[in-house]
């Protein structure tokens, strides 16, 4: 024990530390550890222990992993984040990353955080990235007493509880996005001639963000249904069955949220292509109509124009019905444009 206390900076890696605590070892209840103890509970005794490290660093996430000699490039993946949903198993461990999500409806953004499960015969270690509450659920699952048969798993009923709420989760998530695609749909369809692409093209980007969260787990999920992954209770299987089929439902239904959003933006571009070329085409009329009394005007101000200079010998200039006669022949050419423009659709 004491090489252990020298080996891991306990001050350095408990700001981390969400939780360090012991179930099942017939104490009566959950027992909280230091950490420094969790390595030699988990190798002997009852029970199973579960660490929870939140927003840790790479240093810290580094020093619980050699308390239980976790496998280096679990560690690695662990401290990176951004992986994708996952199932590995190593000699002494699983390893399983799992993606919760959740949905801001104020801005229409799906966050998606990460957790990485380290399962091992006496004990689960979890690394958390992003703000959710599942574990935080799972752990008042267990301090307030988990059913029987899910609480005989051990350390799998973490990870079973886990994915069990991330998946709920989804289906959540999938509910507020069904309203707004909804809504999107609605006003596409409905009166009114604002272009919402950039609103569908924004969801429709946060659904394939979410896409990515959840298709890859199924995955994890199917050979997690099937048994016979080491470190993990093989009576867990028809548990994570039944996770398992939820998944795929939420799968299909984030396919067609998909496909329909695909469906409405091409309605959105059409909606928009004839609305704009109704523009056009009444810009078109109007510029017809206004060239057409452009070419009115210039009858009367031409010959105007041409009255107006100042010469002498310009005909019927000093006649006694000249004016009329002008006026005559200036109503007369206007009459003749109009009707002419008229009948060609331009006025």
């Amino acid at each position: 024990m004491d090489d252990l206390r020298d080996r891991v900076p306990q001050g350095r890696v408990a700001s981390a530390v969400g939780d360090c605590v012991v179930y099942g070892d017939g104490s009566g209840g959950p027992r909280r550890l230091d950490l420094t103890d969790a390595a030699a509970v988990a190798r002997g005794g009852e029970g199973f222990v579960w660490i929870g490290l939140q927003q840790a660093t790479a240093a810290q996430i580094t020093e619980v992993a050699a308390l239980f000699h976790l496998p280096a490039l679990a560690v690695e993946d662990a401290v990176q984040a951004h992986q994708r949903p996952k199932l590995e198993a190593y000699d002494d461990v699983a390893f399983v990353v799992l993606k919760p999500v959740r949905y801001v409806d104020r801005i229409e953004v799906v966050d998606v955080g990460e957790i990485a499960v380290f399962v091992g015969e006496r004990f689960v270690i979890t690394v958390r990235h992003g703000s959710t509450d599942v574990l935080g659920r799972v752990r008042r699952e267990l301090d307030g007493g988990l059913a029987e048969e899910v609480a005989a798993f051990g350390p799998t009923a973490v990870l079973y509880r886990a994915a069990d709420l991330i998946v709920d989760g989804y289906e959540r998530v999938i509910h507020r996005i069904d309203l707004d695609v909804d809504d999107i749909e609605a006003r596409v369809f409905g009166p009114g001639e604002d272009d919402h692409a950039e609103r569908i093209y924004n969801l429709k980007r946060e659904v394939a963000e979410f896409r990515r969260a959840l298709v890859p787990l199924l995955r994890p999920l199917e050979l997690l249904a099937g048994g016979g992954v080491a470190h993990v209770a093989a009576g867990a299987g028809s548990w994570f069955r039944d996770v398992h089929d939820h998944a795929l439902r939420a799968a299909d239904r984030v396919e067609g949220i998909d496909r329909l959003l695909s469906d409405v933006l091409q309605a959105n571009v059409a909606r928009v292509t004839v609305v704009q070329s109704g523009i056009a085409l009444r810009q078109n009329e109007d510029t017809r109509k206004i060239s057409a009394w452009a070419a009115i005007a210039l009858v009367p101000t031409a010959i105007a124009g041409l009255y107006g200079m100042n010469f002498d010998n310009i005909p019927e200039l000093h006649w006694k019905y000249g004016y009329f006669a002008v006026l005559t022949v200036i109503a007369g050419a206007c009459t003749v444009l109009h009707r002419l423009f008229k009948r060609n659709g331009w006025l």
